[in-house]
C-alpha cells in the first residue's frame, strides 16, 4: 500500500486529494494546525477513528515553520509521496502578513525537502510542491508565442505570496538537481471548487449572489472587475497532482484549462445560475451592476435594483490583470483534460452555495 502525506490536507486541494488517493488504495497521512475551534469540516466525511481497525487516513498535528514538527511526521509516516499544498495562500492578504507568507510557503518547502534528505528518503520519496500562477505577475512581454504562460515563460511576481512561491519553486528545482529527489513543481492556476475558502472572490461571489437571489442580501462588493483569470476546477486539478508523481521523470509542469475570463464575467455566469440578467453601468470605481431581468420564477428581484459595486479596499497594491495557463505539455506526455469549463465550475459552485443558503433560511 502506498502512503501518502499531504500538508494542508484540510483545505480545498487538500481534501479533494485525501478522497482521491482513498480511492486509490493510498494510506493518507495529512497534518493539521491545532485551533481551539474545528476547522475540519471539508474532510469530516472522510475522518476515520484511530480507534477503528486499520484505518487509511490519519492526521497529526503540525505546522510548516516548525522544522522539527516537519521532521517527526515524516520520519512517522515515511511516506511514498508527499503533496506540499499548506500555504497561506491569499494574495490581498499577504500583503498584510509578508514575514509569515514568507515563513510557511518559502520556508515551509525547504523544510519539507531538507527533512526528506536529512532522513535519508530521496531515493523513497517523491515530492509535489503546489506552485503558483502568480509567480508570472501577469507580465504580457513574458507570455510565448501562442499567448500563454508556460513551464518555460520568466517570472515574475508582483505580491508577496507570489515572492514566497518563487522561492519555494526554485528550491524544489534545486534540491531535484542537488540531491536528485523526485521533486516536481506543480504550477497551478486558479482552480476552484464549492470547498474554496469563502474570502477567495469566486466564493464571495457565488456567495452573495446565492444570497441576493434567496433574498438574504441586497448587494455586495468586489474590487478590480477587468481582472482576468484561467479558472479550473480542483477536483481536476489535484487529479493532475498525482499524475505528475506517477510520471517516469521529475518535472515542473503547469496546470490550467487555456481559457480566461474576467472577474465581471464569472459575476455574470453566477447570475445565469439563478435566471437573473445584469446590465454594467458606469467605468472604474463607479462602475455598478443592476438587475435587467429575471426568467426563473423561483428568484425575482426588483429590475433595475442595484447588486454590485466597487470598494477600492479590494484592489491589491500591484494588480495582476491577466493570467492564463498554456497546459499543452500536460496534455501532450501525461494525457491530462480537464472534465470542467468554466460555466460547469460556476454551476457546481452555485448549486451548493444555494442549498447552504436555503438550509439556513
Amino acid at each position: 500500500m502506498k502512503v501518502a502525506l499531504i500538508t494542508g490536507v484540510t483545505g480545498q486541494d487538500g481534501s479533494y486529494l485525501a478522497e482521491f488517493l482513498l480511492n486509490k488504495g493510498y494510506m493518507v497521512h495529512g497534518i493539521k494546525r491545532r485551533a481551539s475551534s474545528l476547522n475540519t469540516q471539508r474532510i469530516d466525511h472522510i475522518y476515520q477513528d484511530p480507534h477503528e481497525q486499520n484505518p487509511r487516513f490519519k492526521l497529526h498535528y503540525g505546522d510548516l515553520t516548525d522544522s522539527l514538527n516537519i521532521t517527526k511526521i515524516i520520519q512517522i509516516c515515511q511516506p511514498d509521496e508527499i503533496y506540499n499544498l499548506g500555504a497561506m495562500s491569499h494574495v490581498k492578504v499577504s500583503f498584510d502578513m509578508p514575514e509569515y507568507v514568507a515563513q510557511v510557503d518559502a520556508l515551509g518547502t525547504l523544510r519539507i525537502l531538507e527533512a526528506v534528505r536529512l532522513l535519508g528518503l530521496e531515493k523513497k520519496t517523491k515530492i509535489y510542491q503546489a506552485s503558483t500562477s502568480e509567480l508570472y505577475g501577469g507580465m504580457p512581454e513574458n507570455k510565448n508565442e501562442k499567448g500563454f504562460y508556460d513551464e518555460n515563460s520568466p517570472f515574475y511576481p508582483r505580491s508577496p505570496y507570489g515572492v514566497a512561491k518563487i522561492y519555494g519553486f526554485w528550491i524544489t528545482k534545486n534540491y531535484r538537481e542537488a540531491y536528485n529527489l523526485f521533486a516536481c513543481n506543480g504550477i497551478l492556476f486558479n482552480h476552484e471548487s464549492p470547498r474554496r475558502g469563502e474570502t477567495f472572490v469566486t466564493r464571495k461571489i457565488t456567495r452573495a449572489v446565492a444570497r441576493i437571489a434567496l433574498g438574504q442580501k441586497e448587494k455586495f462588493f468586489l474590487g478590480n472587475l477587468n481582472a482576468k483569470r484561467d479558472w479550473g476546477h480542483a477536483k481536476d486539478y489535484v487529479r493532475m497532482m498525482w499524475m505528475i508523481l506517477q510520471a517516469n521523470k521529475a518535472e515542473d509542469w503547469v496546470i490550467a484549462t487555456g481559457t480566461t475570463a474576467s472577474v465581471r464575467d464569472f459575476v455574470k455566469l453566477a447570475f445565469n445560475e439563478v435566471g437573473i440578467q445584469l446590465e454594467f453601468r458606469g467605468d472604474g470605481l463607479n462602475e455598478k451592476a443592476y438587475v435587467k431581468s429575471c426568467s426563473n420564477q423561483k428568484y425575482q428581484l426588483k429590475i433595475g435594483m442595484e447588486v454590485l459595486a466597487i470598494d477600492p479596499i479590494y484592489f491589491r497594491p500591484t494588480e495582476v490583470d491577466f493570467l492564463i495557463g498554456d497546459p499543452s505539455k500536460a496534455r501532450e506526455k501525461l494525457g491530462w483534460v480537464p472534465e470542467y469549463n468554466l460555466p460547469s465550475l460556476v454551476k457546481d459552485i452555485m448549486k451548493s452555495d444555494l442549498k447552504l443558503f436555503n438550509n439556513e433560511s
